[in-house]
């Protein structure tokens, strides 16, 4: 299994970036990086999306790519336990795969401890531009990839990338802040002073 988790929020709809995550050429974009499910944390007016599309496109029809797609309005004890789903787990054969997010700072909080690719789509309907802002500077400092509605397709390779560049030595910290090396690492693990 490899999963892609959206989530759209709570309080704000995002029906644009569902339209998006529900057509053709993002799960086939989908389904060419081998990924195998998508779940969608429709929020506040999606759940009428989410089921047309899978109304209109049962399971086996071409337009899904082959990929299982199950959505959710809201869990109110959080979303963490969707988005571990996207972790890679050889426990229960699961590949890393990719959360795509609205902008919304304690979804990216919690997406970002996981380690897992994390696409944020500032949501353009609302009214002032701190979605935006927060997205470009995260994506600025090496941790996730912004992206618009309009081109998240095209953020599922761009995710690939962004996982091997956070599994590469040293651990991804920015890339306006200097690197620690081995040693320095291993000194503060084991308690060493200067």
């Amino acid at each position: 299994m490899k999963l892609c988790f959206v989530t759209v929020g709570a309080t704000a709809s995002f029906e644009l970036l569902l339209r998006y995550v529900f057509n053709e050429t993002f799960l086939g974009a989908l389904k060419q990086h081998g990924y195998t499910h998508l779940l969608v944390q429709y929020g506040k007016n999606g759940q009428a999306i989410c089921e047309n599309f899978t109304k209109n496109n049962p399971e086996g029809s071409e337009a899904r790519h082959g990929i299982e797609i199950a959505g959710f309005e809201f869990n109110q004890a959080g979303l963490g336990e969707e988005m571990r789903l996207a972790q890679a787990n050889a426990e229960f054969d699961q590949e890393g795969g990719v959360i795509i997010s609205h902008a919304g700072s304690g979804s990216i909080l919690e997406a970002m401890r996981l380690g897992v690719p994390l696409v944020v789509v500032p949501n353009p309907s609302l009214k002032d531009n701190h979605q935006k802002e927060l997205a470009n500077e995260l994506q600025k400092q090496g941790y996730v990839i912004a992206s618009n509605v309009k081109e998240v397709s095209e953020t599922v390779g761009e995710a690939e990338a962004l996982r091997s560049h956070m599994l590469r030595w040293p651990p991804v910290r920015g890339r306006n802040q200097q690197q620690p090396t081995l040693q320095q690492v291993m000194s503060d693990e084991l308690g060493f002073v200067d």
